[in-house]
């Protein structure tokens, strides 16, 4: 599969380094010439990777929006008529959002026009996404949204990355109850100093 992941920061680098490993074609794009963050990333998954937001958006199957969420207004423009592509949000309004909408996702749906928009690897920090195993088992990770080709995409990328299961956490109106998930993350991780090397596991009684 081609993945573009638009934004080179920390989830966006992860994402890029594991899905590169699971065999996926991945570019990488970002506005030209590379910043410093992006050349980072360059010397770890090379330079080639690396285009145009346009360019990457064209060429891919599945676009991964890994900016911060307010960017995502001025952004869509770039990414050219991507009505029948496969778009996976990652962001979390938590700090910020796009003006006018609850959440960056709400933005994308609606400036996009595509109905085919999933929110998924926003529940977790960047170096879970990097490897998702502890302990020899998988931790598991989430989406959420209306379309169920765009849901199954998210949650068969996530297990091909080492993510035991994705769960379905519902359509549209339980995204913000997902970032909220993101936020009980964070919360732990960062706010109680528990640390990032946390993760979700969902268990069943047997």
């Amino acid at each position: 599969m081609t993945i573009a992941i638009i934004g080179s920061g920390n989830v966006g680098g992860a994402l890029a380094q594991s899905f590169i490993k699971a065999k996926h074609t991945v570019l990488m794009g970002v506005r030209l010439p590379l910043s410093d963050k992006s050349l980072k990333l360059a010397t770890v998954i090379g330079e080639d990777r690396f285009t145009s937001v346009e360019y990457a958006a064209k060429q891919a199957q599945v676009i991964i929006i890994t900016t911060p969420p307010d960017a995502v207004l001025s952004l869509i423009p770039q990414l050219g008529d991507i009505s029948n592509k496969i778009i996976i949000d990652t962001t979390n309004s938590v700090r910020t959002k796009p003006e006018g909408y609850a959440t960056a996702y709400h933005a994308i749906k609606e400036k996009t026009g595509s109905d085919r928009v999933v929110k998924c690897f926003n529940t977790t920090g960047f170096e879970n996404m990097l490897n998702p195993v502890y302990n020899g088992e998988g931790i598991d990770m989430f989406c959420a949204g209306n379309n169920k080709e765009a849901k199954q995409t998210a949650a068969q990328l996530a297990t091909d990355i080492g993510f035991a299961t994705c769960y379905d956490f519902g359509g549209d109106d339980k995204v913000q109850l997902l970032e909220q998930l993101a936020l009980s993350w964070i919360n732990l991780a960062i706010m109680q100093g528990h640390g990032r090397n946390l993760a979700f596991k969902i268990t069943r009684r047997s």
